[in-house]
């Protein structure tokens, strides 16, 4: 759960969103559903999380997959940082 605040809190600098992340949930869709979200976008909450994290993160480690929604982005997330 923690993760996932950690994601909202990741997306709504990223995207600009003014708060509006604080009524997301674990299954908001992201990719297809919010127009912020473009490929420029996932690069910018990619770069966020490795700074965030002191982590890097592999071009082949980036899935689409991941960005389906809330809860697969903190899922993945989690797999990169060994939490998984």
């Amino acid at each position: 759960m923690a993760l996932e605040k950690e994601v909202l809190a990741l997306l709504d600098v990223a995207l600009s969103l003014r708060g509006r992340s604080a009524s997301f949930d674990r299954d908001t869709v992201l990719l297809g559903a919010l127009p912020e979200l473009d490929s420029m976008a996932v690069l910018s909450v990619i770069t966020l999380m490795e700074e965030r994290f002191g982590i890097s993160i592999a071009d082949d480690a980036i899935d689409s997959a991941a960005f389906a929604s809330v809860g697969t982005l903190a899922d993945w997330l989690a797999a990169q940082l060994g939490q998984a």
